[in-house]
């Protein structure tokens, strides 16, 4: 019982704090107009002259009079005493037990009172009307109080606005975010392989003493490498819901203030806060924003708060213990060349663990835990959604389950049916459709054959992507139709006739229009920089051609990015690779002129399809090439890639 009073006064307590935190203003005021009325009543404007002639004043009645009567009360000789002031004259008379207390308004020019009162014999003195200490008071202590008071106030709410003390240099409380996440292994899907490496942290969290026992340290530091959208920051939270334990996360660039030394004291706090919380997970995400590394500039000096913040970072996980109550650091990002080697030496971030996009189970997996909340018609397939999703990532997946949900709820629909999943994939892929844009019949016509020349070539060449829907309705920025190419799995190698079969596809669009119309336009723009950027691969990156043979002319730099290289080749070299890609384009655009030029009357049934329809799937795609090779009696270019497609479908369903 006693607790819980103390308990309850507790709480009464920081009720109280709480009120006087937030009402800061508030509560000076109130403050403030007591002080006043406190000087007010208790700082009265008499001398001791007055109470030293008339005695006790506790029984006063105070009249105000005017001067007249003031002067007829004189001649009559009926005051007792009278005090002058500059303003004011304050006479008093005896009357009984009460006393009376006049004032009366010094009338100037009189300068016969000082002689009347002598002849009445009435005693007389002067007081000063205005206190010295409350003169003091109003003229300069209460309004350095009033400044003191707003100042004060300005500072808190910039402490609350930039995360603890003045100007921001304390506390970092308000930018980390301290949970116990409920989250599981079993709520995260698609990255089995991470999952089962960081497994071991959580045994690491629940029984420290088993590996203790033995000699052997506990690992520190943790490292999530991923491309955006797989899951790490998911993972990290479901380590620490598995282990039951306390998570602090906080984001890399909340360290980064323009005050040298801020960041230091976060870090600094971020860890004690911890350390009284262990066993506990410290979770930085996108640490790249303060663990850069410091000779990334190429020379001395660089950013001294970043420098200094990462500094404090190396020393902070060198010097916490993780022998009886461990805290495991785990991080996040995406860019993991560019973080500084002290990071990733043994002691520290000595563990990577990549979390990569996932594989065709992995997105069937995925799905299934986002669709779980969702209300789905009986005619959903997920596998066919995963399989039009190959290289998107967890987060791609999840946006699409929400997209199509969207859909459904716009057309008042009581369940998400399957054609709601197809259409957030190509919106995903595509960008939105615009059925509202309005194009003219001779670019519509443009439209029809080059995206027809697209689905042709990728239909009827040998490892290509399989076409799952030709249209011609816009859809993003500008795009004016578009082929939608999904493969049926994952592919982590491509060979040479692969990637020969893409450059086919992407040049198919220009060359319908120059077969079919006579005359090319702009529309092939983006094909054409795609297809040179894989011819480049090929000779400078993969060795795939006779110009450099096996010598790497450009090294990636990014895994994950796919950006920035740097040429190491001669000048002689770069006229070689620039006759080569110029070459190997021009053989492959007639060869697929050929092509086109082979399948001229098919080209014309799909044309006169989408002018009619304006979208048509790849069953119907496949049906009409498939329909004409029969009608002439050809051997079907279709085949060989339907039959690897099929064996690569039944192995991904085994998977499955």
């Amino acid at each position: 019982m006693a607790q819980n009073n103390n308990n309850n006064n507790n709480n009464q307590n920081k009720k109280g704090n709480n009120f006087f935190n937030q009402n800061p203003l508030l509560v000076f005021a109130i403050f403030s107009i007591i002080v006043i009325v406190i000087f007010k009543n208790f700082i009265t404007p008499n001398d001791g002259m007055i109470n030293n002639s008339v005695g006790s004043t506790a029984n006063a009645v105070t009249k105000n009079i005017n001067y007249y009567q003031f002067k007829e009360m004189v001649k009559e000789g009926k005051l007792s005493y009278v005090a002058i002031g500059q303003t004011v004259i304050r006479a008093y008379m005896q009357n009984g037990p009460v006393k009376d207390v006049f004032i009366v308004k010094k009338v100037e020019g009189d300068n016969n009172l000082i002689s009347q009162l002598e002849a009445k014999k009435i005693p007389y003195g002067g007081f000063n009307e205005s206190n010295v200490f409350s003169e003091i008071l109003f003229s300069w202590v209460l309004p350095i109080f009033i400044f003191f008071g707003i100042w004060m106030l300005l500072a808190n709410r910039m402490q609350k606005n930039m995360g603890g003390g003045i100007l921001g240099m304390g506390s970092s409380k308000k930018l980390v975010n301290s949970e116990k996440p409920k989250v599981t292994f079993s709520d995260v899907a698609g990255v089995e392989e991470a999952k089962e490496e960081v497994k071991e942290i959580v045994d690491f969290l629940k029984h420290p003493s088993r590996y203790i026992n033995l000699g052997a340290k506990i690992p520190k530091g943790v490292l999530l490498v991923g491309p955006p959208g797989t899951g790490k920051t998911l993972l990290a939270k479901a380590v620490a819901g598995e282990a039951d334990v306390p998570f602090f996360s906080v984001s890399g660039s909340s360290f980064i203030e323009m005050f040298v030394g801020v960041g230091a004291s976060r870090v600094r706090d971020l860890f004690e806060n911890a350390k009284k919380e262990a066993p506990a997970i410290v979770f930085i995400d996108e640490i790249d924003a303060i663990g850069k590394s410091r000779a990334a500039n190429g020379q001395m000096g660089g950013n001294d708060e970043r420098e200094q913040t990462l500094n404090q970072l190396l020393a902070e996980m060198d010097g916490f213990s993780s022998d009886k109550s461990p805290v495991i650091v785990l991080a996040a990002t995406n860019r993991p060349e560019v973080l500084d080697a002290a990071l990733l030496r043994p002691g520290r971030f000595d563990r990577q663990v990549l979390v990569d996009k996932p594989d065709f189970k992995g997105r069937v997996d995925i799905l299934k835990v986002h669709v779980t909340d969702i209300k789905l018609s009986k005619d959903i397939k997920i596998e066919e959604i995963a399989r039009m999703t190959a290289g998107l990532a967890g987060a791609d997946l999840a946006n699409i389950i929400n997209e199509a949900a969207l859909l459904a709820g716009r057309k008042s629909k009581e369940f998400v049916e399957q054609k709601d999943m197809i259409e957030a994939v190509e919106r995903a892929i595509a960008g939105l459709e615009k059925k509202s844009r309005r194009i003219n019949p001779e670019e519509k016509k443009i439209v029809s054959y080059h995206e027809s020349g697209h689905a042709l070539i990728a239909e009827t060449t040998k490892g290509a992507k399989s076409v799952s829907k030709v249209s011609i309705i816009p859809r993003g920025l500008a795009a004016l139709g578009y082929t939608l190419n999904t493969p049926e799995e994952n592919k982590f190698l491509m060979q040479k006739h692969e990637l020969v079969a893409e450059i086919d596809v992407l040049l198919g669009g220009r060359a319908a229009e120059e077969v079919f119309l006579g005359e090319i336009s702009t529309g092939a723009g983006n094909d054409l920089e795609r297809a040179t950027d894989i011819v480049k691969s090929m000779v400078g990156i993969y060795g795939m051609s006779d110009v450099a043979g096996l010598m790497v002319l450009e090294k990636q730099r990014n895994t994950f990015l796919m950006g920035g290289s740097t040429k190491e080749y001669s000048e002689k070299m770069a006229e070689n690779l620039d006759q080569h890609i110029k070459t190997m384009l021009n053989e492959r655009y007639e060869i697929v002129k050929g092509r086109l030029e082979e399948y001229r009357e098919c080209i014309e049934r799909i044309v006169d399809k989408l002018k009619e329809d304006e979208t048509i799937d790849g069953d119907m795609l496949r049906s009409i090439i498939s329909t004409f090779e029969k009608e002439n009696n050809m051997p079907t270019k279709m085949h060989a890639r339907t039959e690897t497609s099929s064996i690569d479908d039944k192995e991904d369903q085994n998977d499955a």
